[in-house]
């Protein structure tokens, strides 16, 4: 798979994508990730500057067409694209079901936004996916960025140790996972439950789904309407 992320910010990617998941799948290539600065692609090459006022007034600098449709442009000479994602709190909202999507696409394009945002002829004519990380706003879509590549790449076949962990993550089924222990058996008095020592996988496996659901009922009960 392979993402592009345009930014303005590349640098704030360096600590995100270096370590654990992400960095195990770039070595393995399973998942190639390239940064642009925007500024490269402005029209002015003295200042590169990119962002402007609004026509309407107000605060706040706008992200200017040019440089965005030229970096866009650029890419799409050099290969064809599933998808071309702004990072924008008035998007989708970002979840499970999502991330399994696009893990199933080879070529995406990540625009990070800035400022008021972006020029509305971007998202017209160029965008064809807009995905929010939630109901809040951030200084700038590269968190956001971060989160969705790693929600992705972490799916991608051959990433992960055991493929089949995944599969089992919270939200996969619209449940939280259920509880998990590890050694030592007792601590401080505290136990393991015995069935999941008994090694009978099959009462383990309604353990754990009946745990999942009582959890999601308790912490994310919304997860459950969905299953209606």
């Amino acid at each position: 798979m392979r993402i592009d992320i345009i930014t303005l910010f590349p640098e704030m990617f360096d600590g995100p994508f270096s370590h654990s998941i992400v960095k195990r799948a770039k070595e393995k290539n399973l998942a190639s990730i390239h940064l642009h600065q925007l500024r490269d692609y402005s029209p002015d090459k003295k200042h590169r500057k990119v962002d402007d006022y609004a026509f309407s007034g107000g605060a706040g600098m706008v992200m200017m067409i040019e440089p965005v449709a030229n970096a866009i442009e650029a890419l799409k000479k050099e290969r064809s694209y599933d998808e071309i994602i702004y990072m924008s709190p008035d998007g989708e909202l970002f979840d499970q079901a999502m991330a399994n999507g696009i893990s199933m696409l080879r070529n995406i394009i990540i625009l990070c936004g800035h400022y008021k945002g972006i020029d509305e002829r971007i998202r017209e004519h160029f965008i064809t996916r807009e995905i929010s990380v939630g109901n809040y706003v951030l200084s700038g879509g590269e968190l956001g960025a971060a989160i969705v590549v790693d929600a992705v790449v972490r799916l991608l076949p051959g990433v992960l140790g055991n493929e089949s962990s995944a599969l089992t993550d919270s939200f996969q089924n619209n449940l939280v996972s259920p509880p998990v222990y590890t050694r030592p058996r007792e601590f401080r008095g505290w136990k393991v439950p015995d069935i999941l020592l008994s090694g009978n996988e099959k009462l383990i496996d309604q353990w754990k789904l009946e745990q999942a659901i009582e959890r999601t009922k308790k912490r994310r009960p919304e997860l459950l309407d969905e299953n209606d």
